[in-house]
């Protein structure tokens, strides 16, 4: 085709085509690659552009747009000397309308996506909404019950202990039938133990006294013994600790050692407790930290000694304190009594051989 049909650049632009001007103006704006405004005339009229109303595209799919542009776009372009233009705005219109529909299906998909998320975080809030419920209903009956079982248990407490302070009493009254009358023995007291006159308390002098060194006599540590000794059946006896704060009871064999050191121990023919710096102990093998519920004040001691057997007691509120069990008696077993040091004054109360009253039987 000959240069008039084409065109050079300079004709093609100077050259002002028949037809609509606005219609030829956005044609214009197209080639030219410009992005598509919406100026207004002096009349306030939106612009037209190939038969259309920018202005009125708010809310239309650009699809529509794009083939709108591209048929309208044809009936212009394709005439003589426009072809490799034509050739180009449709490329890229078909460019434009598949990237749209690219994103548009990509959307759909997110959005189908979104929903399947949301109609699942409801299903989970719907059952989560139900487990409260239930839970609730649980946590109600639950604590109902709970106050019903504190109940029952109080009333069960109640019980064991009524039960407890009824077999004290039945134990209590059965020990106690076997109470003797113990009395200190003068000649096993050491030279510093000062005894009262019906021997039935003993304590710890300052000085030493000057008194004939017998063999049954204890020469170097603060300890008496009963004067009656048991070599068969049961017998018990209660001793007042109260206002002292070192102290040793208990019972002796009677070939214990009576010279130099005594060590607490049955291996050495005693058994016993004692108080030592508001501590309570048990000389076993090896010795046993009591736990008490107070402070003791009289001391239940009961042996019976066919069963091999030496228990302590609270005699104030017959608590068991602990026992000595499967112990072989072989010979005569005695009260053994220590008021230990004087402490300057501070464990100077006497140690008292109580009578013992009997518990009788509600």
């Amino acid at each position: 085709m000959s240069e008039d049909v084409y065109g050079n650049a300079d004709s093609f632009h100077n050259t002002k085509p028949a037809g609509n001007t606005d219609e030829n103006i956005c044609m214009n704006d197209i080639t030219k690659g410009s992005q598509m405004r919406t100026p207004h005339s002096s009349g306030g009229q939106d612009r037209k552009c190939a038969g259309f109303s920018i202005g009125d595209l708010d809310n239309k799919s650009h699809i529509m747009l794009y083939a709108q542009i591209l048929l309208n776009s044809f009936v212009v372009m394709f005439s003589p000397g426009r072809y490799k233009l034509a050739v180009v705005l449709v490329c890229i219109l078909l460019l434009a309308i598949t990237i749209t529909i690219l994103k548009t299906n990509d959307l759909q998909l997110r959005y189908k996506s979104l929903l399947e998320e949301k109609d699942q975080l409801q299903h989970q809030y719907n059952n989560i909404t139900a487990d409260n419920a239930l839970l609730e209903e649980r946590n109600a009956f639950l604590i109902h019950h709970e106050s019903q079982l504190e109940t029952n248990f109080n009333a069960v407490m109640a019980e064991r202990d009524e039960l407890q302070r009824r077999l004290g009493e039945i134990e209590s009254h059965h020990i106690k039938q076997h109470a003797v009358d113990v009395i200190l023995d003068p000649d096993t007291a050491a030279l510093s133990l000062i005894l009262s006159a019906d021997g039935k308390q003993v304590k710890t002098g300052d000085t030493r006294q000057n008194l004939p060194d017998n063999p049954k006599r204890f020469n170097k540590s603060f300890n008496v013994l009963g004067r009656e000794g048991f070599s068969t059946g049961k017998f018990y006896y209660e001793v007042q600790v109260k206002g002292k704060t070192r102290w040793t009871i208990g019972v002796a064999r009677e070939s214990i050692n009576r010279k130099g050191q005594i060590y607490l121990s049955p291996e050495y023919g005693l058994w016993t407790i004692w108080l030592r710096n508001g501590t309570y102990k048990a000389h076993a093998d090896p010795s046993v930290t009591l736990s008490l519920k107070g402070t003791l004040q009289t001391v239940g001691v009961f042996v019976d000694y066919g069963a091999g057997l030496v228990s302590f007691y609270d005699s104030d509120c017959w608590n068991h304190i602990y026992s000595f069990t499967n112990v072989s008696f072989t010979e005569k077993i005695y009260p053994f009594f220590s008021p230990n040091l004087n402490k300057e004054g501070k464990n100077s109360a006497p140690l008292i051989i109580s009578p013992v009253h009997g518990c009788p039987i509600k």
